[in-house]
């Protein structure tokens, strides 16, 4: 059976969603989940919630799914220990190093892999089950033979997002708030510059990166037949009802087998959409039919808000089952024993019977009323009854009787052992600065390109330490000669999703980059390390590993990474404080990544296939942002796209400020550049010229993020 996964913004929707049928509820508490404006619990009321649950049998998993930095990991550490003293069944992490430290402090509590570690292939998922997760939650742009794929072979439980609220970008991504206005989607504070109106060309103000709201109801019977584990719904930032109305919803589609009536279908559109809704991704059908934007006048129906508020305050969905034994014999007191689905037991003794004059008591009767758990959270499943012929007793008795073992039973179910709690052995300050005193040499500069078509004979003059080049940018053979006859060593960089069917090419790519002598692969998430490390190429992280903190370096050091790239969301002044147990670099200078889109965002706004011709998207005010393909310029790929900054990274002339934080290397990420721009900019780099591109960026390297 599928569990259905309810979000709980609040103490109340935590009252809706399991009234409602929920069989987990998530939540947060404290400023370390993804959802920091919501109404996050505090202690009391998250202990409150957990009983709640816990009585009925509903699971609570705590949202811990933001990255944090080293000195946050302690207060994110401090959440957890509470949470796990007052009875939460699993975490939901995003952060790698978090990740580390929670094995390390609390064992034996259950951790998920939030969609924002962005796994969407097998190798992902085994190696986060090698890794100790308990549950991965894939990325909601898989269809349906890949997520098959992924259920049918990997050692770990699958959790799949069936409706609600739909990114544009990748979890985990997407850094378009952050960079434009500080608020990091990846610290719970996304500014969902998404949902803004965006010109493309001479197309009038539509919205082209606003996709309509998931809605996966109608396929619940696949997915449990797919062999996933958990449905998950959207919406802490939605009213207690919304949880009410879709909740039920699904569980009785879940429950039932069977299609959601047009009703059903009705109520979710009335309770919150976008232009109605779309299941694109699962089915593979990924075109203009997805996108949709929220109507600000459309308000969800009073009488459905009103009344499902009424029903889920009003009385228990009963969902816990109990069976009774009862027995009425002559000249013996009513005895009435009873047990739930934990095994927990509770037995009392009741009035005497005495002998029918006018009613006799039948097994009927006492069945009737053993049924009659309403306005508790039980649910009799069966009884054995053994009743004497010709006996009376008060049916008062018998339901006084049945609360009594109930409310006992309801007392045995309250308690729960505490898991195991160990201490956290973090990095000493002086630890720290030892490992970046042996780093205090000038970075080495390294430079990554779009297309082969950037790369010369000037750039490969200029001696770059390594070259990161697209896997499918490598068969232009005659333009890696100056870099190979140069001896400039050269990283295949890997499209940053692959996704299973796609695997068999990547693998054939990077055996031919290994006769071309490549040592080296630039790889984006965890379902690529494993790959990477088999062909026997030296792994180096991308920014898309999300890296932020020390334990994020030993994790990623451990995976037997030789080198990584750190977050461009991180302050210098974090960076230099940061441990840095294997080679660091960090990006300084090019269009940061803003998006990551499954969907193709050229082919969505100007209706064709127009990689090298299309302008970018315009914002309100004229701002232009720079649309290019990722990865791969052939037909026969899948066309995913990138967002970039409309202004450029330039930090040439603070080199004083990032050159003496313990970096190995400065990256240069040229994207829109041709390659004489690209020779301009690395010697400016190289302190060669007074080079300055226009429209440039200090990005978050001074002001961090909220």
């Amino acid at each position: 059976m599928l569990e259905i996964l309810s979000p709980a913004g609040s103490p109340e929707g935590v009252v809706a969603a399991v009234q409602n049928g929920a069989d987990a509820v998530y939540l947060g508490m404290g400023d370390f989940n993804a959802r920091r404006n919501a109404k996050n619990f505090s202690e009391s009321d998250f202990a409150t919630a957990a009983e709640y649950c816990r009585v009925r049998g509903v699971k609570v998993y705590l949202t811990l799914n933001t990255l944090v930095s080293d000195r946050e990991i302690h207060g994110a550490l401090a959440v957890a220990k509470t949470a796990a003293k007052l009875g939460a069944d699993a975490f939901i992490v995003q952060d790698l190093g978090l990740m580390r430290a929670l094995r390390q402090v609390l064992p034996d509590v259950p951790l998920h892999a939030s969609t924002q570690m962005g796994v969407h292939n097998l190798e992902g998922a085994k190696l986060a089950a090698a890794m100790g997760l308990s549950r991965v939650i894939l990325a909601r742009e898989l269809p349906r033979d890949e997520i098959r794929h992924i259920t049918k072979n990997a050692p770990i439980e699958t959790e799949i997002f069936v409706h609600g609220a739909l990114c544009m970008s990748y979890s985990g991504q997407c850094y378009f708030s952050s960079v434009i206005g500080r608020r990091s989607g990846n610290r719970g504070l996304c500014a969902q510059p998404c949902r803004l109106p965006y010109s493309a060309g001479n197309r009038a103000v539509e919205y082209p990166l606003s996709l309509k709201d998931n809605c996966l109801v109608g396929h619940l019977e696949e997915l449990e037949k797919l062999g996933v584990t958990c449905v998950k719904i959207e919406g802490r930032m939605k009213r207690p009802e919304y949880a009410a109305i879709v909740t039920g919803i699904y569980s009785r589609a879940a429950r039932e087998n069977k299609e959601p009536s047009e009703d059903d279908l009705k109520a979710l559109e009335s309770a919150f959409s976008r232009s109605g809704f779309t299941d694109g991704y699962y089915t593979g059908k990924r075109d203009g039919g997805m996108f949709g934007v929220r109507d600000e006048d459309a308000k969800p129906e009073n009488v459905m808000f009103s009344t499902a508020r009424r029903n889920y305050l009003s009385g228990e969905f009963r969902r816990v089952p109990v069976r009774f034994v009862a027995s009425v014999l002559a000249g013996e007191p009513m005895k009435l024993a009873a047990i739930d689905d934990r095994g927990n037991t509770a037995v009392a003794t009741g009035a005497l019977p005495e002998l029918a004059f006018h009613r006799e008591l039948t097994a009927a009767t006492l069945k009737t009323q053993l049924h009659k758990t309403g306005g508790t959270p039980f649910l009799c499943v069966g009884t054995k009854i053994n009743v004497d012929s010709g006996l009376s007793l008060p049916v008062s008795a018998v339901n006084e009787l049945r609360r009594d073992i109930l409310a006992e039973l309801m007392e045995k179910r309250r308690p729960f052992t505490p898991p195991q709690e160990h201490a956290y052995i973090a990095d000493e300050p002086s630890q720290v600065r030892k490992e970046n005193e042996t780093r205090e040499t000038q970075p080495v500069l390294n430079i990554s390109v779009l297309k082969a078509a950037q790369l010369s004979p000037e750039l490969a003059a200029l001696k770059p330490n390594l070259v990161y080049i697209p896997l499918e940018e490598l068969r232009h053979k005659k333009q890696l000669e100056p870099l190979l006859e140069a001896g400039i060593p050269i990283a295949a960089s890997l499209p940053r999703v692959i996704f299973d069917e796609e695997y068999e090419r990547v693998r054939a790519l990077l055996d031919a980059a290994k006769k071309l002598g490549i040592q080296d692969a630039l790889v984006h998430n965890l379902g690529q390390v494993l790959t990477v490390r088999e062909l026997g190429l030296n792994a180096r992280g991308d920014f898309g590993l999300n890296v932020f903190n020390a334990q994020t370096l030993k994790t990623v050091r451990d995976l037997g990474l030789v080198s990584t790239t750190l977050s461009f969301e991180l302050m210098l002044a974090q960076i230099r404080d940061i441990a840095k147990p294997i080679d660091t670099e960090l990006i300084v200078y090019g269009r940061l990544p803003l998006m990551l889109t499954e969907n193709c965002v050229i082919r969505n706004a100007t209706g064709v296939c127009s990689c090298d011709n299309f302008a970018g998207l315009s914002d309100r005010r004229g701002v232009v942002f720079p649309v290019v393909r990722e990865g791969a310029q052939r037909a026969d790929y899948k066309c995913r796209t990138v967002v970039l900054n409309s202004r450029k990274l330039f930090m040439a002339d603070r080199l004083e400020d990032w050159a003496k934080i313990g970096l190995w290397a400065g990256r240069l990420s040229f994207t829109t550049e041709n390659a004489v721009e690209c020779v301009s900019v690395f010697r400016r780099y190289l302190g060669l010229s007074g080079y300055e591109p226009g429209g440039i960026t200090r990005g978050l390297y001074y002001k961090g993020v909220e």
